[in-house]
This record gives structure tokens, sequence and C-alpha cells, in this order.
């Protein structure tokens, strides 16, 4: 049973309310009676919080209690979830993906944004991919010589609204955004060192301008970490490290139950770390030399080449990724992402073994380094590869790494950063909004 602490009566009021707000957000509709339960406060208590709570906007009446009893129901208190609205942004080289959520974190719409052209941000014909309606003019606009990625930007903060609107939500209290980079942890800016398209940091400058939205900025592979730590294969541990398998590779770090970023927000910069098999050492401008050059999307797919395997058949004989005879979802799924899945499906041993110790390798260097006893195999490729690939890999870490450690196939898969972006703008949201620690 949690019990409130001892304070002065303010203070002791808005602890006893932050009590109450975090019950309601973790279990659901109380009623009065559980909630002295579960606080151990008195009845009088309870009954001033809750009317507080009430008259703030943030808890609403949510029906009756269904338990058996004798008399009345007893009346339900639930959190007002639509008393804020939340967004989650995951800015890739490929387009944007959102999410908006009330302020339980509940997904209320989501829409993707394509960038044809990369390097412009230059959008398709397509578009969004999404439920949201698009005008004659947005669709007239579209492929329009945008300079820098400017379309692209317009596009992804008017989709933004748009689902907002579509949620209910006339403005969004708190957005997180998840990019590449390094996000300096002092200051939240993005340091684009060049290698990141423009249209990232206009993007950003451009949900900055909108006043009363926070706009929290972290990178997006410590934002899965924060998804897989929460609600994913991490759940319970206080240590662990997530290796992030997609376009390209990097990692997170959560040590004592914390997110670890390091003096310049660089912690998890693996792709440069240099490893065996490698023909060339990384520079610090590029990290072709180093763990990338391995484990990418693109050496994966060279990996599999050399092994007769393609996206449409882990024997060699099937179509090429996305190409015909691929089914529905393979045709949705990166090239890397699909081969995995078929070599899993097939049992293409000899490729999941070297491509398990090319994981290993890496995964070696950090845990000899910080020791945290589990290695959760992250992003598309290592949610294709599952439970089968990361016991391969635990097998080989077992053999370079005296240290006994664990290795987890991620459950959140490629959206477990817009799942830490939610996650995060929720826990700002709700810090203001509720208050306490």
């Amino acid at each position: 049973m949690t019990t409130a602490r001892t304070a002065t009566p303010s203070t002791a009021r808005a602890i006893n309310d932050r009590l109450a707000l975090d019950l309601l957000l973790e279990r659901g509709p109380l009623t009065a009676s559980d909630l002295r339960t579960l606080t151990g406060l008195s009845r009088p208590t309870v009954a001033d919080l809750l009317e507080r709570l009430q008259r703030s906007g943030l808890v609403a009446h949510a029906g009756e209690s269904a338990a058996l009893r004798r008399g009345p129901n007893a009346r339900l208190y639930g959190l007002v979830a639509d008393r804020a609205h939340l967004a989650g942004i995951d800015i890739r080289s490929t387009g944007v993906s959102l999410v908006v959520a009330d302020l339980t974190g509940r997904t209320l719409g989501t829409a993707t944004i394509a960038a044809s052209d990369p390097d412009t941000g230059r959008g398709t014909e397509e578009g969004v991919v999404t439920g949201v309606k698009e005008d004659g003019k947005e669709e007239a606009e579209t492929g329009a010589g945008a300079d820098d990625g400017d379309l692209l930007v317009k596009r992804t903060v008017e989709t933004l609204l748009a689902t907002a609107a579509e949620a209910g939500a006339e403005e969004l209290h708190t957005v997180a955004v998840g990019a590449p980079g390094l996000v300096d942890p002092m200051t939240g800016t993005l340091n684009n060192s060049g290698k990141l398209p423009e249209w990232h940091t206009k993007l950003l400058a451009a949900l900055r301008s909108r006043p009363g939205t926070e706009v929290i900025l972290e990178n997006e592979v410590n934002l899965a970490g924060i998804a897989e730590h929460r609600i994913g294969a991490a759940q319970g541990r206080r240590d662990f490290a997530l290796i992030w398998l997609g376009h390209g590779v990097g990692a997170s770090v959560v040590l004592d139950g914390r997110l670890r970023r390091g003096a310049s927000g660089g912690t998890g910069e693996i792709g440069f770390l240099p490893v065996p098999g490698t023909i060339r050492l990384p520079d610090s401008k590029k990290c072709d030399g180093g763990f990338h050059s391995m484990v990418s999307s693109a050496a994966i797919c060279e990996l599999a080449a050399r092994h007769g395997l393609t996206a449409g058949s882990a024997g060699g004989s099937g179509a090429a990724a996305g190409g015909e005879g691929a089914s529905a979802a393979e045709e949705q799924e990166p090239a890397a992402a699909a081969v995995v899945r078929r070599a899993v499906e097939s049992g293409a041993d000899d490729f999941l073994d070297e491509l398990a110790l090319r994981i290993a390798l890496g995964a070696s260097a950090i845990c000899v380094v910080l020791d945290p006893g589990c290695v959760v195999l992250g992003g598309e490729i290592g949610q294709a590869g599952g439970p089968e690939l990361a016991d391969r890999v635990e097998q080989h870490l077992s053999r370079l790494s005296p240290l006994a450690t664990e290795v987890r196939a991620g459950t959140a898969g490629g959206g477990a950063v817009l799942a830490g972006a939610v996650l995060t703008a929720g826990d700002a949201a709700r810090q203001e909004l509720f208050g306490g620690d």
C-alpha cells in the first residue's frame, strides 16, 4: 500500500493529488473507496482531493462501479483524457511519421509524410499516407519545386494540425520529436554537422514557433530505448542497452534506471565503433569503416545476396524485396528486415549465424565497458529477427565476453521511436498539469 508523506498543508495536498492522479492514470477509473485503500488516506482527505481535482478539470465522473454490493453503486472517477493532447514525431531521412494522443497516451490518430528525395525533402505525389483528407490545394502543391524541404515542412505541420483537429484537439500541449544525430543535453538543440537534410532543422524550428506548445527534442534511438524500457522487452530492468538495427545502427543505454546521454549527447553512436571485419577505420566525418558498415540495412542486404537470399525467398529463388510474389506486408517492409524475417521463417542458418556474429562484435564492446547485463535488439531488423536472431547473438556474445549478458528481441519494433515520443510527451505534460515530483 502506498502512503502519503508528511508535509505542510499545501505541499501535502499537492502530493496527495499527484498520488491519486498517478493511480488513475495507471489503473483507470476508481471509486473513492479504491483511492482510500490504495493511498491510505482518510475519507475526508480523499473527498477533498476529488473535489479539488474535479474543479481543476483533471478528473470527472466516469460512471458507476459494477461491483456486487447492497445499495447504490459507487461512483467511479477517472482522468479527463482530453484535458491535454500530445504528439510524437519520428523524423527520418525518408520522411516523417507522427501520432496524436490524449493525456493518457491513447493513440487518437496517425500520419506519415513521405520525402521522395531525402536531400531536399520534396514530397511524393501520394504525400500523406494516412486517413487525413487532403484538399486540392495540397495536392496541387505536391512536387512543386520546393527549396530545401520547405514543402515537406509545411505539409508536416499541416498534417499534424489536421490529425489533431480530427482527434478533437484544438491545440497540442506537448510534442516530443525523435531525430537522428546528436541532441545537446544542455541546450536541446540538434547538432546538424552537415550529414542531416536541412529540412530536419527547419521542421524543428517550425514546430517550436507555435505558441502554447512545448517541443521536446530527443535522439530517436534514445526514444526507442525509453519505449523498450517502459513498455517493451526491457521492462523491469534497471540496466540494459538497446542496439537499434534499421537503415543505420545506433544504441541507447539505461543504467540504474536512467537514460544516459553523455556529455555531448553522443552515447550510443556505435556506428563509429571500430570492429573486426571492416576494410578501413571510421573517421569523425563518416562511419563507413565502423560497425555501421557491418550491420546497416545495405550491409545486411549484401550479406543476404552472398548467401543467395532475397526478401522474396530465403532460398534465393523468389522475387526481390517488393517484387512479384511478395506479400502486401513485405511490400511495406524495408528490404533488410524482409530478408531477415524470411531467413528466420525458412531456417537459413548460415546467413543468420553470420549476421548474429556481426551484431555480437558490436554488442561485446558495449558489454565489456558498461556491463548492462541485457542487450535488446530493436528496430525493424531486430524485430524481424525475433528470438531466433537474439538467441544466436547471445551465443556468440557468450564466447566473446566474460560477462553474462542476456540478449532479447525488441518488442516495440520500428514504432518504438513514436511510442517513446508519446511516453516522453506524456511525462512532460503530466508533470506540468499534475505537479509534484
